[in-house]
């Protein structure tokens, strides 16, 4: 059975069931700060669960996208682990529990396939209960398992939590017996291989605190509602019922395996047992290549592009270590190519978008590996001299700085570095390239963080929320509103009264600010409590429906539980409420002139000014710049209406709304419309109508990562300013310039290419100025201690390439048979440097260039034995350096 045909069956049984069927949330949508990718089927459920949103359905299923890192070292080493997998679950909020759950779960595996079953053979199906779990014994045994196959385990095995204090409960789990060829008879407590896992029911009715680890933790109590999650790992099952023994030889993923095979003429060794292959690096190798190629399928599909950073970072690392696998085993030409669409096909059974969008996808693929294949060549030649080198000292380990100086300098991965120095035998120094990127890292994320989160308790965020549900957001329809302050938060959490000075976070039953979201700026304004006052500096929503306004009190004091009046400002909300809808214009126009790829990747809508970036491979040019500018502008002239109303998400893209890949939408969705041109599902505010906009003017483009570009645009009252203040400039360059303005951009590139040429010629002089004297300076060499040398500064303003062919030359004009060392110094931007070069009768000597720039710069500077360089100290030095060379020769040749 196909693993779509899989799929297609589990959703039509439980639907069949009263069940909701809810799309996969994409696999970068998450609330949850601490996760880069959704890694269960239950987590777009989490906020139902935790009672912090009302479920619209109470009974749902899914199969849902995954994406799990932890153990990505050992994918390919064992046949079960990889990267991005899919999880089939049906849930129940409060509606059915054990009994359903079973009978649910019984049905679908041990139904035969001609009535949309699994056809399982039932006298194969071993269940666990856990140990004290009396109530699913009883369920499983009133189905018919017998007594001997039902198997009670403990908290390791048949106990779940989400790993924090909240819901948990006891599992039952289905095991399969595949037979004795796999292993030893006596159920899953004997053997977990031949008794494969293949479902598990978690019965979610407890609360818990105090977790230590996965069998330590305190049960605090009954949670209020039976709730039910169940997850059923989509591979496994497939492999179960393609009666093949590995997730790597499944439908969805042997093609991709056998492709890679071909390519490199390696043999793929699936045998029975544990590990298939574990001792064979090729095996190993191939598996790599598979599970990371169909993960970055799946990951660009859904919006991510490689980056340095979070989840494009997870991508970039899954791609190189795939290219670098198939590398290994002898392929030299991009693979991507001949892999990437064989992934396509695997998957698009399941997920026809990725055949629609393969151009998109697959544009961003070939690019990383051509741009990742330059990064290692170069980058594994500077390696591969750091490992010489360390083995030359009798090092055993990399250091920290060589490991953080290929990653930040060069881009090579940190991953690849440690693998290299592993095959060669070197240790590399981890928590020293973890202190430098934490370093580098903090200063950038400082700022960000404490802007979004405050310095307030995330328990402080959910008692606010649990007061009165989520905060009514009123700002589409008005600017002021009377409300109630259900909640103050100050440094230490929640606080009753706030008094002049204090900053504290504000929680209102409703409001008309606009919290930050969606490239959308915050609104400011003012909160007026009972006599007192706030400045509204920032409002942002740090869970899912809770409002939070980060205010100033300015006078008086604030009090929960009082009377409020809130009132943004409104001329700042006009002008970011214009911006944003530019950007709608922006996006829709530039998908018009690059393609259907060009998507949104970010945007900042700003009072009178704009940045929309937007997935691209190369740079737009300046044409395409300005016919985008301009048919913009068109539209503004149409002053067509701007339109917002609610639909279903499916209504929606029946109506070709865009929607922003790795943004989880929800059953109903606000689309928001400008005529007849773009149409585009949107949370923020906009203007009434195209005309209201004015102008808009687009300032730049230019490349923000791979794949990524960035353009920044004014809008309204700010654009014509800007206009103003060029169309004076020109004004005033073709005074000076004597042309009418449409000639100021010749003249100004005739003067530019003048000075060049002069420029040129000026370099030309001063390098024949320095070199001229080479001659007369290798003449008047002293003799220190049998050396000849010339100790000289370089005239004033010569460039470093030059002072570099002055002391060479110098060198060159002194006989060869006599040993010569030549000590040239520069000035330049108030700093001293020094050039070495001697001959090899000097070497001979016991002499070293490098040698003496290191005594003369204390240690500082670098080179070889011909030739070394170095810098850094005050330009008043320079005759101390040429002094110390000197001395140093003739210390040496004694």
């Amino acid at each position: 059975m196909k693993t779509a045909e899989i799929k297609r069956r589990y959703l039509a049984h439980f639907e069949a069931n009263g069940h909701t069927v809810v799309p996969s949330a994409p696999l970068p949508a998450i609330d949850d700060p601490n996760l880069l990718f959704i890694n269960a089927g239950m987590v777009q459920f989490v906020p139902y669960f935790l009672g912090q949103r009302t479920p619209p359905f109470p009974r749902a299923v899914s199969v849902q996208k995954c994406i799990r890192t932890p153990d990505i070292d050992e994918v390919g080493k064992t046949s079960r682990h990889g990267t991005f997998f899919q999880m089939n679950g049906n849930f129940s909020f409060g509606d059915y529990f054990k009994e359903g759950a079973i009978k649910l779960a019984w049905e679908l595996s041990t139904n035969p396939v001609e009535q949309g079953g699994f056809g399982l053979d039932p006298e194969r199906i071993w269940p666990t209960v856990y140990l004290d779990d009396d109530e699913a014994f009883a369920h499983w045994k009133a189905i018919g398992v017998p007594e001997s196959r039902i198997v009670r385990r403990g908290k390791k095995d048949n106990y779940w939590s989400m790993g924090i204090p909240g819901p948990a409960g006891p599992c039952s789990e289905l095991f399969y017996d595949r037979g004795p060829e796999y292993g030893k008879d006596g159920g899953p407590e004997v053997d977990e291989d031949r008794f494969m896992e293949f479902w598990n029911l978690v019965f979610m009715q407890y609360e818990i605190t105090d977790v230590k680890s996965k069998s330590e933790f305190t049960v605090v109590g009954d949670l209020p509602k039976q709730n039910i999650d169940t997850g059923m790992g989509l591979e496994r099952v497939a492999a179960l019922l393609q009666g093949v023994d590995n997730l790597y030889e499944i439908d969805e993923v042997r093609p991709i395996l056998d492709r890679a095979a071909e390519m490199t003429g390696k043999q793929y060794g699936a045998k029975s047992g544990h590990i298939a292959g574990e001792s064979h690096p090729d095996d190993v190798r191939l598996r790599v290549i598979a599970d990371h190629v169909r993960t970055a399928l799946m990951l660009i599909g859904d919006g991510v592009t490689p980056s340095n950073e979070g989840r494009g970072y997870v991508l970039r690392r899954i791609m190189r270590r795939a290219i670098r696998a198939i590398r290994l085993l002898g392929w030299q030409a991009p693979a991507l190519p001949e892999l990437l669409p064989v992934a396509r096909d695997c998957m698009a059974p399941s997920y026809p978008e990725l055949a629609e969008e393969f151009g998109r996808i697959s544009t961003y693929a070939y690019a990383e590996e051509d741009a990742f294949l330059s990064t290692l060549r170069a980058g594994t030649t500077i390696l591969d001299t750091a490992i010489s080198d360390t083995r030359a000292k009798g090092g055993k380990a990399l250091s920290g700085d060589q490991a953080f100086q290929l990653h930040d300098t060069y881009g090579f991965p940190i991953d690849l570095t440690l693998e290299i120095a592993q095959e060669q035998g070197l240790e590399v120094d981890q928590d020293g390239f973890r202190r430098l990127m934490a370093d580098q890292r903090a200063r950038a994320k400082a700022d960000a963080a404490a802007r979004k989160t405050g310095h307030a308790d995330l328990s402080a965020y959910r008692n606010a929320l649990d007061l009165g549900g989520p905060v009514e957001f009123t700002g589409y329809q008005e600017v002021s509103r009377e409300s109630r302050v259900r909640a103050l938060i100050g440094g230490s959490g929640a606080v009753e009264v706030a008094g002049e000075g204090d900053f504290v976070e504000l929680v209102l039953d409703t409001t008309p600010f606009y919290a930050e979201g969606g490239g959308q700026q915050a609104d400011t304004g003012v909160i007026k409590v009972g006599g007192g006052q706030l400045e509204i500096v920032d409002v942002q929503q740090p869970l899912p429906g809770l409002i939070v306004h980060k205010a100033r009190v300015i006078r008086g004091e604030v009090r929960t539980g009082e009377a409020a009046e809130a009132e943004i400002d409104v001329t700042r909300r006009k002008a970011i409420s214009r911006s944003h809808t530019a950007t709608h214009l922006i996006h829709q126009t530039m998908r018009a002139f690059l393609g259907e790829s060009a998507t949104q990747a970010g945007s900042l809508n700003a009072p009178g000014r704009l940045r929309f970036d937007f997935n691209t491979p190369g740079a737009v040019s300046p044409a395409v710049l300005h016919d985008v500018e301009q048919q913009v502008n068109e539209v503004l002239l149409r002053d067509l209406e701007v339109h917002a109303f609610i639909t279903s998400q499916s209504e929606a893209r029946r109506l070709g709304a865009m929607a922003l890949f790795g943004e989880k939408y929800g059953d109903e969705v606000r689309v928001v419309e400008v005529g007849d041109y773009a149409r585009e599902l949107c949370g923020g505010t906009h203007v009434a109508r195209s005309g209201q906009l004015g102008l808009v003017k687009i300032l730049n483009e230019q490349s923000i990562g791979s794949g990524v570009r960035r353009v920044e645009a004014l809008v309204g009252i700010d654009a014509f300013g800007f206009l103003a203040k060029e169309h004076l400039l020109v004004a005033r360059l073709a005074e000076l310039f004597r042309v009418p303005g449409d000639q100021v951009a010749d003249r100004v590139e005739q003067t530019v290419t003048a000075l060049r040429d002069a420029e040129k010629e000026l370099e030309k002089m001063r390098a024949q100025m320095v070199l001229g004297g080479a001659g007369t300076l290798a003449a008047q060499a002293k003799d220190v201690r049998g050396v000849a040398f010339v100790g000289t500064e370089a005239p004033e303003g010569a460039a470093g390439n030059d002072v570099r062919t002055l002391a060479q030359e110098i060198r060159g004009k002194i006989d060869a048979a006599r040993p010569a060392v030549v000590a040239v110094a520069a000035r330049a931007n108030g700093k001293a440097s020094l050039i070495v070069a001697l001959n090899g009768a000097a070497k001979a000597r016991g002499l070293s260039a490098a040698d003496l720039v290191k005594g003369a710069l204390s240690g500082r500077g670098g080179g070889n034995a011909d030739l070394a360089q170095g810098g850094g100290l005050p330009a008043d030095q320079v005759p101390v350096l040429l002094a110390a060379v000197e001395k140093a020769v003739g210390d040496t040749a004694q």
